[in-house]
């Protein structure tokens, strides 16, 4: 029982360590009515997003999801984001124009990365766009510093290989140190 009421040690901000989470839930959903109870009837169309956030760093927890009403670790992630380190990559993907939402404005940064790595490189890495130029009137060519996390250089290459939404050109890759408050033990 001890353990069920206790802080789960895998349940943790992969930046920082903290276990002081919380889900954001946003539900849409579409219901029809029966007229005469005035109760929903039926499900038409539901959507249920939910974002799990470290309220010490702030940062979004793509390596947990939450799912029949708890948080539960993404298989794919979770061991390399909690037992990896930072890697910082300065890359450039070619994409089709068709495929950036916005070049200009405000929004730019997050269409580019969008446009480059998908919802990876809006959730999961951490990226700057430094710039990107136009090619050929079809194609657009992002440069980015990219920082994710990974347990080796190959695994870290592979990540960013499959996240790519285009053709993908690192041009350097290097591993960081993990942020001070993960050195120290949490409790």
């Amino acid at each position: 029982m001890g353990d069920l009421m206790g802080a789960h040690p895998w349940l943790r901000c992969y930046r920082c360590w903290s276990q002081d989470l919380e889900v954001q839930v946003h539900y849409e959903g579409i219901h029809r009515i029966d007229p005469m109870t005035g109760e929903r009837a039926e499900v038409v169309d539901e959507i249920q997003e939910a974002v799990v956030q470290c309220l010490e760093c702030m940062h979004d927890q793509p390596h947990l999801t939450f799912a029949n009403g708890r948080v539960e670790a993404v298989e794919d992630r979770w061991e390399r984001m909690i037992a990896g380190t930072p890697w910082v990559a300065s890359c450039t993907v070619t994409v089709d124009a068709d495929d950036v939402e916005t070049c200009s404005g405000p929004e730019a940064g997050d269409a580019l990365s969008f446009a480059a790595f998908g919802d990876h490189g809006t959730r999961e890495f951490f990226t700057h766009v430094r710039f990107h130029k136009h090619e050929d009137g079809n194609r657009i060519v992002v440069h980015l510093l990219v920082e994710l996390y990974a347990r080796s250089v190959e695994e870290a290459t592979e990540v960013l290989e499959e996240a790519a939404r285009g053709h993908l050109t690192i041009t350097s890759l290097a591993e960081e140190s993990r942020p001070p408050a993960a050195a120290e033990e949490r409790h």
